[in-house]
């Protein structure tokens, strides 16, 4: 028991970082058992969210925003960047901006270069806090959506550094290399997001992914 107290806590340690579950984070980082619980934790300590994400991404701090107790941003960052991305800059949660991140390293860059040999050089958006009501195919709803305290975002879409454009309206159907990574990018998120919607999922997301900070795991 000691031993491994101290195998953890000294400073000399050979136990790498990603292995280490008393170390924070880092986006950089392997993958490892630990990610995901490493990840929970720095999403729901805004301290710790934040500074995460400076050391890899381009995002300011902002003052939480209520404008009613259904519809408000706590934690609330702006973020421009994050990694090798740019993102038209865009108001949202922290957890979301570090998830995206997490995503950009880890999933969405190796994809596209295995499977088109070029980097992603932007990720396109259409939004993450909007005071509205949770859409489905019949209708709105009673209950308010994700988007109301900026628990999730739309991605429509990516610029690739060749100068390509993918879009998931033009691009998601078919076999395509562009189709496969639009579909790897999908299930990369899933595995950092905790609920992830695509074109697969109904007509309503045809044109964008749905990610969220909260829900119960479901990818499709």
């Amino acid at each position: 028991m000691v031993a491994g107290h101290q195998l953890l806590m000294h400073p000399n340690t050979p136990l790498p970082s990603s292995w280490n579950p008393v170390h924070p984070l880092k986006i950089s980082d392997p993958l490892t058992p630990f990610t995901q619980w490493k990840l929970s934790q720095a999403a729901s300590e805004p301290a710790v969210c934040l500074r995460v994400l400076e050391e890899y991404s381009s995002v300011t701090a902002m003052s939480d925003f209520e404008h009613t107790d259904q519809c408000y941003i706590r934690n609330r960052v702006e973020v421009s960047g994050v990694g090798d991305v740019s993102i038209d800059a865009v108001e949202t949660s922290c957890p979301i901006a570090l998830r995206l991140a997490m995503w950009e390293h880890h999933s969405l860059q190796p994809a596209a270069m295995a499977l088109l040999g070029v980097s992603v050089q932007k990720i396109n958006h259409i939004g993450s806090y909007n005071c509205r009501a949770m859409r489905t195919g019949r209708g709105e709803t009673t209950r308010m959506s994700t988007h109301s305290t900026a628990a999730a975002i739309d991605i429509s879409g990516f610029q690739l550094a060749d100068g390509r454009r993918l879009s998931l309206i033009d691009d998601w159907p078919g076999g395509t290399l562009d189709a496969q990574f639009l579909h790897q990018a999908r299930d990369g998120a899933c595995r950092f997001f905790k609920l992830t919607l695509s074109p697969d999922y109904n007509a309503l997301h045809a044109d964008h992914f749905h990610l969220q900070s909260r829900g119960w795991g479901l990818c499709r």
